[in-house]
């Protein structure tokens, strides 16, 4: 009889989900998630999927995630693409906004689930929630019809790169602020297809040929000049600006303006997000806005400045000159940002 059971990779990356303590406090521990999979019941049951356990080496907390560990994690999904029906990455919560908007630039053309998760217990505690992420992601990866990177965390299902991580105590650890979840897991699984993505006609090699210079600057009442110029001084390449509120600035000094200009015209891609958790950049809105669109800043939407971060390092990365870059910056490439009507 044909084996009908969906099959389901589970990458494990690190992070607090299958950290022991030890003297120093949590850290990764080598086989303990294999083990801890192995003495779960439910994952056996005939109607859960398959799953196979692989392990990136080393395992990382992921506050020691870098560019070329997304990448490290996009060539084993395109690898092993053809074997699985859908993918579970098991990751550490505070860099996970980061890897998921990161992978969803990096695997274009994506056609099956890829499910980010994590938890705010270690396993090794009573009361994780870390044993109910991994049963749902597995079923999400394996049996729904949602062809993106997403995160999946406290019963929400939520498109990768418009997530962030918004506490580090409570289990509802991540929230969207300008889209809504894919799905709600209650008792029965509620996926809004409605919203999901049509699936790509097959999944691109994205390889990253260079690794460009990018930061983040958060704006704060009284910031000077100088520090904008230290920042954007070379070999920087691109900047994501965190602004206030619908993406203003400081406009009375002119001097602040100037260094962004500075940088603009020597090349260098900056993107206007906004700090606020919801809501959109809008560029003309306000006069202390104009200003940055007059000097050549880009308009980053309602980008989280996550999403913005790693896709304009992919773009970077990938080799595009910087008027490239900031075009495709204002584009929806992966369902990152809403386009604005004209």
């Amino acid at each position: 009889m044909k084996n009908e059971r969906a099959r389901v990779l589970v990458l494990h990356v690190g992070g607090t989900i299958g950290m022991v303590h030890g003297h120093e406090g949590f850290g990764p521990s080598a086989g303990f998630l294999e083990a801890y999979l192995d003495s779960m019941p439910e994952l056996a049951r005939a109607d859960m999927p398959e799953h196979t356990l692989a392990v990136l080496d080393p395992l990382l907390d992921s506050a020691d995630m870098t560019p070329d560990d997304w990448v490290r994690i996009a060539r084993v999904i395109t690898s092993r693409y053809a074997e699985f029906d859908g993918f579970v990455v098991v990751h550490g919560t505070d860099t996970l906004a980061y890897t998921a908007s990161a992978l969803s630039f990096l695997l274009p053309g994506l056609g099956k689930p890829v499910v980010l998760t994590g938890s705010q217990l270690s396993l090794t505690d009573p009361r994780s929630d870390g044993r109910e992420h991994l049963v749902t992601s597995i079923l999400l990866a394996g049996t729904t019809r949602i062809a993106e990177v997403c995160i999946y965390f406290a019963q929400r299902l939520l498109r990768g790169n418009r997530a962030q991580k918004v506490h580090n105590d409570r289990f509802a650890a991540f929230d969207s602020g300008n889209f809504p979840a894919l799905a709600h897991a209650g008792t029965v699984i509620d996926v809004r297809q409605a919203l999901v993505m049509e699936p790509g006609r097959g999944l691109a090699q994205v390889e990253l040929p260079r690794r460009p210079e990018v930061a983040a600057l958060r704006i704060f009442p009284g910031i000077r000049a100088r520090i904008i110029d230290k920042v954007v001084e070379a070999p920087l390449e691109g900047l994501v600006l965190e602004t206030y509120g619908a993406g203003n600035a400081p406009a009375r000094d002119t001097g602040l303006l100037d260094a962004l200009e500075r940088a603009t015209q020597r090349g260098v891609v900056i993107v206007n997000c906004s700090q606020c958790h919801g809501g959109r950049v809008r560029q003309g809105l306000y006069q202390t806005s104009s200003a940055l669109a007059r000097v050549g800043v880009v308009s980053g939407h309602d980008m989280t400045p996550e999403a913005a971060l790693t896709k304009l390092y992919c773009l970077l990365a990938s080799g595009l000159d910087a008027a490239s870059v900031r075009m495709q910056m204002e584009q929806d490439l992966a369902g990152e940002l809403t386009v604005p009507r004209r």
